[in-house]
């Protein structure tokens, strides 16, 4: 298998990972058992493998990790929308 569709079919799984959850916050309108530090996180890891995936021209690790810190920063712009009053 090639490198490069290996890397995006693994990218892609794993960038999706965080759709679930937050279309069950869009959904429910619902944040309180989210973890603003937990998504926090993420997003600084995912960033720097961006940056590494451009360090190193790699598009799978750009692209999917990418997409994945949008989602996540959806994820955190729904937490503090949807949060308990």
């Amino acid at each position: 298998m090639n490198e490069n569709i290996l890397g995006l079919v693994a990218g892609r799984i794993t960038s999706v990972s965080m759709l679930p959850q937050l279309f069950k916050v869009l959904k429910q309108k619902d944040a309180k058992d989210l973890s603003w530090l937990m998504i926090c996180t993420l997003i600084v890891g995912l960033s720097l493998w961006v940056w590494y995936g451009f360090l190193h021209h790699e598009w799978p690790i750009i692209l999917s990790n990418a997409f994945a810190v949008l989602v996540n920063i959806c994820l955190l712009i729904s937490y503090f929308v949807y949060r308990e009053k």
